[in-house]
């Protein structure tokens, strides 16, 4: 393991992150100081969502469509969420710096709370589902939000086509699918400008993408997976029609032999093995460039 995550910031730092003891919201709240990234604190029905901006921001920059990367920092209990969600965290913490040393402007990041949900609990409990309430007070005019969950194992970007399939269930909603293909290419031709060869589109786990859809609002999931893993997961959806609902749904995953044919990274979220030693810090950089472009284009 490098002595440095990316930029400087400790690997000590990611590992107390994602201590079972650790209070995340206290140690976030330090590493974006320690960062020297200036950051609101944003609560809505109970749930605290951190929000960094350009510094200081265009006047109106809020009545254009800003880019939005989102990063749940919450984990699911009894769960290290090294890959789930602690590396996306941190990926956009690094992404947020450059972005502000390089003067970018018209982008947000926000550290979402509340993305796993406990049992019982719906979508509409979700932080994603009341934030996206928030931005609708704002009168933010269709956002371009990119969700970076499980993006510290692998070397293939994931482009999530998981609310195009839930869609085509559903009657209705021409529009909302209209602005989730444009986020869709956007995502797409970000990669291919940076000349990024390993990108699959492919349904993934649900993230806080589902709690904006359901809230009416377009959202990408942006992941990675290793490449072996990817041909696995294509050879899987070529074979079963159900395979892409076992991904989307937990409740379809009674079936054990579909189970067992999910991805090994994709098993290990919102479990004790999601640690720091499955992650793959070589690839945290091609996340961080992809994030940086989306913000430019």
């Amino acid at each position: 393991m490098q002595d440095s995550f990316l930029s400087g910031i400790p690997w000590q730092r990611f590992k107390e992150f994602i201590s079972p003891r650790a209070n995340r919201l206290t140690v976030l709240k330090q590493l974006l100081e320690e960062a020297g990234l200036d950051y609101s604190l944003l609560e809505i029905a109970g749930n605290r969502h951190f929000v960094i901006s350009p510094q200081p921001p265009e006047e109106g920059y809020l009545r254009r469509p800003p880019v939005i990367l989102v990063a749940h920092y919450d984990r699911a209990e009894d769960s290290p969420g090294a890959n789930d969600n602690s590396a996306g965290v941190f990926l956009l913490i690094e992404t947020a710096v450059k972005l502000r040393t390089g003067n970018v402007k018209n982008w947000i990041i926000i550290f979402s709370d509340k993305e796993e949900l406990n049992p019982g609990e719906s979508i509409l409990n979700q932080g994603a589902y009341t934030l996206a309430e928030g931005f609708k007070t704002l009168h933010m005019e269709n956002p371009k939000i990119f969700c970076f969950d499980a993006c510290g194992t692998g070397d293939t970007l994931i482009v999530s086509s998981t609310l195009e399939q839930l869609l085509k269930r559903e009657k209705g909603g021409e529009k909302l699918l209209a602005s989730i293909i444009e986020l869709r290419k956007l995502a797409l031709d970000t990669a291919r400008n940076l000349g990024m060869v390993k990108v699959l589109l492919a349904p993934t786990p649900f993230s806080d993408d589902v709690g904006f859809f359901r809230a009416g609002l377009a959202a990408q999931t942006i992941t990675m997976l290793p490449s072996r893993e990817c041909i696995q997961l294509v050879s899987e959806l070529r074979k079963s029609s159900n395979f892409a609902d076992a991904l989307i749904n937990i409740e379809q995953r009674q079936n054990r032999q579909l189970v067992k044919s999910i991805p090994e990274t994709w098993r290990y979220l919102n479990s004790p093995g999601d640690s720091y030693l499955r992650l793959t810090p070589r690839n945290f950089r091609t996340v961080v460039r992809f994030a940086e472009e989306l913000c430019k284009a």
